[in-house]
């Protein structure tokens, strides 16, 4: 019997190679019209893509495939929200997730997508420049990316919004009559591969602090754990200005081991000076003390990354999403932030 390919189904449904792929992965909207000549051309040549493929018009695998960073435990707090929102917004449409780590790179896309393991990818962890976009770009199946690199290469993008959380920290600051501002910034390991949130991030923060007038000082990198927070803390303490202090700290796993450090010199947040964090809201209550926050949103970023993903699989007619989707930040205040002073405390 002969061996036919989908260049041979193409041929006799009259259309292109590349609308073939689209039909048997749902990556692309196809009319109803051209999906059934397609289907019947390959009914007559009772073609497969290779033996072990569901995913053929409707057989599907009803597995997505995450793709997430495992370099620290440090990091899994703020992992765990994204990983249990994409599970259980998963099982709601009766699939699986698969997981698999950030280290493995293209070649773990290529595996996924190659033996046919899943019907489509989420991809974590994303750095500015990213080799594994143009791979996620060419394969097969959708690929959605909770992140945001300097070139998607038409992926489409979830995250949240890094520029609007440092103009709300700016903001916020400047607003409550600080003279100064200090940035906690990113581990190496953050800063040394360019995760994509993290110059978004500082870029944003210093455009606006120089905007609105706001001294800004970026301590960075600073390392995750007591040692390094004790460090950025001497350092904050020697070189303050007389006036009111902020500091922010963009990364989650900085705030606690910072806090301590602080408390271990007497220095209270909201009194001796302001703090802000970006955390997810649950962090910010369970802290000691309450810290304000501007929450990270993992699970509506996930929400709407599994929405988009699965509009893509499925895609409804004259129903659109955006190539880029970026979650809108909170600002919660819990008491870290000095209020802004009265105009007879500014007088005098």
């Amino acid at each position: 019997m002969a061996a036919f390919t989908s260049k041979d189904v193409a041929r006799l449904a009259g259309v292109s190679q590349s609308t073939v792929s689209y039909v048997m992965t749902g990556k692309r909207q196809i009319s109803e019209r051209t999906r059934q000549r397609v289907l019947a051309a390959m009914e007559q040549l009772t073609y497969e893509p290779h033996a072990g493929a569901r995913a053929l018009a409707g057989r599907r695998t009803q597995v997505v495939g995450l793709v997430v960073p495992f370099d620290s435990m440090s990091e899994m707090t703020g992992l765990l929200p994204f990983i249990e929102t994409i599970a259980s917004s998963a099982r709601a449409s009766d699939y699986e997730v698969l997981l698999v780590t950030a280290d493995e790179g293209s070649a773990g896309l290529r595996r996924l997508a190659g033996r046919a393991l899943c019907d489509a990818i989420i991809m974590m962890d994303i750095q500015e420049q990213d080799e594994r976009v143009q791979v996620a770009a060419a394969l097969p199946i959708p690929v959605v990316l909770v992140g945001m690199p300097d070139d998607p290469a038409g992926l489409y993008c979830v995250d949240l919004d890094f520029d609007a959380a440092a103009r709300i920290a700016v903001d916020e600051l400047v607003d409550t009559g600080h003279d100064e501002a200090f940035v906690i910034g990113y581990p190496a390991a953050v800063t040394d591969r360019r995760l994509n949130f993290a110059g978004r991030f500082l870029r944003s923060v210093r455009r606006h602090a120089e905007m609105r007038g706001l001294p800004l000082t970026v301590l960075e990198p600073v390392e995750l754990g007591r040692a390094g927070a004790a460090t950025a803390v001497e350092h904050l303490l020697a070189h303050r200005r007389p006036g009111r202090t902020g500091v922010v700290v963009p990364y989650n796993a900085s705030i606690r081991p910072l806090l301590h450090a602080l408390g271990a010199r007497a220095v209270v947040p909201g009194r001796d000076l302001s703090l802000i964090g970006i955390s997810t809201d649950h962090q910010a209550d369970e802290s000691e003390p309450p810290y304000t926050n501007i929450s990270e949103e993992p699970r509506d970023v996930s929400r709407r990354a599994m929405k988009t993903l699965f509009w893509l699989l499925d895609p409804g007619p004259g129903v659109g999403h955006p190539p880029v989707d970026l979650v809108a930040p909170r600002l919660t205040r819990r008491g870290t932030v000095m209020p802004a002073p009265t105009s007879a405390m500014r007088s005098s």
